[in-house]
């Protein structure tokens, strides 16, 4: 049987093969355009590959929502992410001003943050409970930022505005005030697990997927090291590059109220991507 690794060696490779079979196609296509002059603009779409991008829009911190290519028809198997090496038992964080303040709050201490702790978070919507456990393990930056906002009450009173349905990617965005897309807490930082778990510069941690599976609760951003307060919980198994701060797992009754959310919908169920068909609010978070 083979190793994660090498998985996703195999769908490192063949999806090099078709990026640079779409680009002889793209040369041909666009050799062919200039000669004809009068044909306009050749568009190649060569990055997608069926893979679903949990972005928000451009590269700054809280841009706004944009629906993913929702084409999975050759999307390469993904492997789970690499095992989360071990780390001190403190570190420090980096929170820098950034992007759009949708509630004011203060940063969070930036210095000294445990590796250690492991604080669960009851959630408690209009449509049932959601219980997360967070993992400082891996991920102690975010989630020493979600602990301090959900403090700040930043979360109470705040609309879940996006849900995808489709078959790559299953999950339930919230944490903007506005309710958006475009809103966080007015700082930004680094991505942690499992993107710290490639070399920089690795093509892999942008272009093949791993898989997101269900339970998890992951960073939404719009780019690297663009996280800020929104976040997604996934309820059924996802495939992303990993590129999308893991933090936590969502408990079996957040499950529950994740399926039935899930069940009613999108407003448009033709695009599989946009507002739930029935509204979701997170009326409080609070430390359990």
């Amino acid at each position: 049987m083979p190793t994660n690794e090498q998985r996703r060696a195999a769908a490192k490779r063949k999806l090099e093969r078709r990026l640079e079979r779409q680009a002889q196609r793209a040369r041909k296509r666009k050799q062919l355009a200039i000669a004809g002059s009068a044909l306009g603009v050749v568009v190649v779409v060569a990055a997608g590959v069926g893979i679903y991008y949990l972005t928000r829009g451009d590269d700054t911190p809280n841009a706004a929502a944009k629906a993913p290519d929702a084409s999975l028809s050759s999307t390469p198997q993904a492997a789970p992410p690499p095992e989360a090496k071990p780390k001190t038992a403190t570190v420090s964080c980096a929170y820098t001003d950034a992007g759009q303040v949708a509630k004011p709050v203060h940063k969070p201490e930036q210095t000294e943050v445990s590796t250690a702790d492991s604080p669960k978070v009851a959630v408690d919507t209009n449509r049932g409970p959601i219980g997360i456990s967070l993992n400082a393990g891996e991920s102690p930056c975010t989630v020493n930022s979600f602990v301090s906002l959900v403090q700040q009450k930043f979360y109470n009173d705040t609309p879940c505005h996006r849900l995808t349905t489709g078959e790559g990617l299953k999950v339930l965005q919230c944490g903007d005030p506005s309710g958006q897309g475009n809103g966080g807490p007015g700082y930004a930082f680094p991505n942690e697990y499992p993107t710290d778990q490639f070399a920089p510069g690795d093509p892999s941690a942008q272009r093949v997927p791993v898989q997101y599976k269900r339970g998890v609760v992951a960073m939404a951003n719009s780019g690297p090291d663009t996280n800020g307060s929104q976040f997604f919980l996934v309820y059924g198994d996802s495939q992303l590059p990993p590129q999308y701060t893991i933090f936590g797992t969502v408990d079996e009754a957040g499950l529950k109220t994740l399926d039935a959310i899930a069940k009613d919908g999108v407003e448009d169920p033709s695009t599989g991507d946009g507002a739930p068909k029935q509204p979701v609010t997170v009326k409080t978070m609070q430390l359990s």
